[in-house]
């Protein structure tokens, strides 16, 4: 999108760009009325330690009291006793500072973001079996010459509703499409065929789609004796996945697997991409690598109109994971604890390698780690809103009240920022540079139209600020070292292109020039006179041998299961008009309009047995928690399966109720299924 200010507001354009081609949905479209929202913060906010409200406060004020709190925290308990978390919406510079001011300001290893609930369980199977974790291997527009693509746990519809563009492409050219979701979604109503799991089973559909394969001698044999390892130990291990096991298992009738499979393996052209349905499991990772081995054993990644992928589900859910937010991570993807990427990086920062601190611990282990004797004991947010989108919800609210000391840097109160001891008012989109990178791996330029109001800064000055304040503390009189935090985003990404170079995620070769005349510049692209890469695998795979890697898995339960006393299974989700954890698209009229409130959707077989009418208060019960809201009812859900968005907070806040086991791989929490029971809520 462009735009355009007039009269003193702010209008959204559409731009002809070649992965949205000018499509917006309505969030988009209505975006800049956050701009000048009424609600919008635009001065620090510090907690009376008397009345305990929040009131408006000097920059100096606040920054010397986050200062004054760091330092105490951190001369009580040690370095780590400070942490920090970050998000998949920020810049890539933002994301690089944050990973950079964590190791360099405060020398603590925690630091993590909520992309692990989002991105992590496709992005270590990719890891693991490519050598490289890039959502999309290939331009999107590949999607639309697909002959068969397949979908597992994908509601592009009402999650990336320009995408929609392609599927409709794919089908006018007369390719099959294959969803596999628990619900009817409005692309699952657009599919030729969907397959409705019962939550936390898609693995198992993945091996028995492998066994035909194989039975039916789909396999790519020369492909999988040139191009791979590990074959033989995946083609033993679906031996046992015969259909009908599958169809007991995940409720998938064995003419649909059957149909799958022979889609799949008797096309020229096909896809299969996967999305936070499969993902968010406790065995995401394993899950995620069942279809990879499909796609492997059929020869797909690496040719033309071909592949394995996985959509993103943030606005820089690609570019935000590769910089150093992540709890094991340095620019360019590198590993945080490899001595070679440890000397590469300190010596673009200025530090000596040893000063580095190690690996931390993934999200959801930090944030229930929060205010214990043994956990940090400060935390700085910037980008996130935890109270309403992480598991077991009501526990990390908890733990964020037993802090000494909670931080949070946004434009608006977000449930997060009302618990916080400081709030600093920062920029928006509009009103500051920067690149973020897409599903495809390629780095996009965001451009400033205006700067922020009075009163509010950048994250990137907010960082600079609080790191000058931090070394003048540590080294009374000493003289901070000059740039080590610019605040000037240009300058921030030509250090990133030197953080990164060498890395998986090499961006020494993309400048600002380059992509604004290329409309945007695919990773890894090491040289700025070299070429980009905006498809992977042709010829190699990112292992040290450069075969791919096949990975035996198997299937496994739920980490809770239905019981007498529980006996549904309960799945989230979004819906088309709202946005994440709902800051922002909650306070935009017209999405209100859309989708005022929260709501439990479930099958009018199951209203009928609980006696519970369309509309009429419920309540979700788990054994974390519960959520309130109106019933929903609809036959697009299974009968054994309960639904609910986890856009609100409050009463209706999905995630009071998910499970926060988490995938031992990834940390990826389970997010997609628990068990529940659904009581009617009397009222007067």
């Amino acid at each position: 999108m462009t735009l355009r200010e007039e009269a003193g507001r702010v209008a959204v354009l559409p731009r002809q760009f070649p992965t949205n081609r000018g499509g917006l949905c309505q969030k988009g479209w209505t975006a800049a009325e956050l701009l000048d929202h009424p609600e919008r913060l635009t001065t620090p906010l510090l907690r009376d330690p008397h009345t305990g409200e929040l009131r408006p406060a000097s920059w100096d004020a606040a920054l010397d009291r986050i200062v004054a709190g760091l330092r105490a925290v951190q001369d009580g308990h040690g370095r780590d006793a400070v942490a920090v978390f970050g998000g998949g919406g920020l810049t890539n510079e933002k994301a690089y500072a944050l990973g950079k001011f964590a190791r360099v300001a405060l020398r603590t290893k925690h630091i993590d973001y909520n992309g692990r609930f989002c991105m992590s369980s496709a992005a270590a199977a990719g890891m693991r079996a490519f050598g490289v974790d890039r959502g999309l291997p290939f331009p999107l527009a590949d999607l639309g010459r697909a002959d068969t693509l397949l979908l597992v746990g994908a509601n592009p519809a009402e999650t990336m509703p320009p995408l929609v563009r392609w599927l409709t492409e794919q089908r006018e050219r007369g390719g099959r499409l294959i969803v596999v979701d628990p619900r009817v979604t409005a692309t699952a109503r657009q599919a030729d065929l969907h397959l409705q799991p019962l939550p936390g089973t898609d693995l198992a559909v993945a091996n028995a789609l492998l066994h035909i394969a194989l039975t039916e001698g789909w396999i790519d044999k020369d492909y999988v004796a040139a191009r791979t390892t590990g074959f033989e130990a995946v083609r033993r291990g679906v031996a046992g996945w015969w259909p009908a096991r599958a169809e007991a298992l995940s409720g998938v009738p064995v003419a649909d697997l059957e149909a799958t499979a022979r889609a799949l393996g008797t096309a020229e052209r096909v896809i299969v991409l996967t999305a936070r349905g499969a993902e968010q499991h406790a065995k995401g990772v394993d899950t995620v690598t069942g279809f990879v081995n499909l796609a492997l054993a059929l020869g797909l990644p690496g040719r033309p109109g071909s592949g394995y992928g996985c959509l993103t589900g943030q606005g820089n859910g690609q570019g935000g994971r590769e910089h150093g937010q992540k709890a094991d991570q340095l620019p360019g993807y590198r590993r945080i604890d490899d001595p070679a990427a440890r000397e590469h990086v300190a010596g673009v920062w200025g530090v000596p390698a040893d000063e580095l601190p190690g690996p931390g611990v993934p999200a959801y282990q930090l944030l229930d780690s929060l205010g214990t004797p043994a956990g940090p004991k400060a935390l700085l947010v910037f980008g996130s809103n935890p109270v309403v989108s992480a598991p077991r919800a009501g526990r990390v609210e908890g733990r964020l009240r037993d802090l000494d000391l909670l931080v949070v840097a946004d434009f608006l109160l977000s449930e997060t920022a009302a618990l916080a001891d400081v709030v600093l008012p920062t920029a928006q989109w509009a009103e500051e540079d920067g690149t973020m990178t897409n599903l495809e791996g390629r780095v996009l330029r965001r451009r400033a139209l205006r700067p922020p109001p009075p009163g509010v800064r950048t994250d990137l000055e907010i960082l600079a600020d609080l790191a000058e304040r931090l070394a003048a503390v540590e080294r009374p009189g000493a003289a901070a070292p000059a740039g080590r935090f610019p605040t000037d985003p240009r300058g921030v990404f030509t250090e990133l292109r030197r953080a990164s170079a060498g890395g998986t995620a090499d961006y020494a070769g993309v400048s600002w020039e380059r992509i604004d005349a290329h409309d945007g510049v695919f990773w890894p692209c090491p040289t700025e006179d070299g070429p980009d890469t905006p498809r992977l695998f042709a010829d190699r795979f990112a292992t040290p041998d450069g075969r791919a890697r096949f990975h035996p898995v198997e299937h496994r339960p739920a980490a809770e299961e239905v019981c007498a006393d529980y006996p549904l299974h309960f799945t989230t989700g979004r819906v088309l008009a709202q946005y994440q954890s709902g800051t922002q698209t909650r306070r935009v009229a017209a999405l209100r309009r859309a989708a005022p409130d929260a709501f439990v959707e479930l099958h009018p077989d199951l209203a009928d047995r609980l006696g519970i009418g369309d509309g009429e208060p419920v309540r979700v019960v788990s054994r974390r928690g519960e959520l309130r809201a109106p019933a929903r009812l609809s036959t697009s859900i299974r009968p054994d399966t309960v639904f609910a968005p986890f856009h609100w907070g409050g009463a209706a806040r999905a995630n009071s109720v998910t499970n926060d086991a988490v995938d031992p791989v990834s940390g990826m929490p389970e997010f997609k299924i628990c068990a529940v029971r659904l009581e009617r809520v009397e009222t007067p």
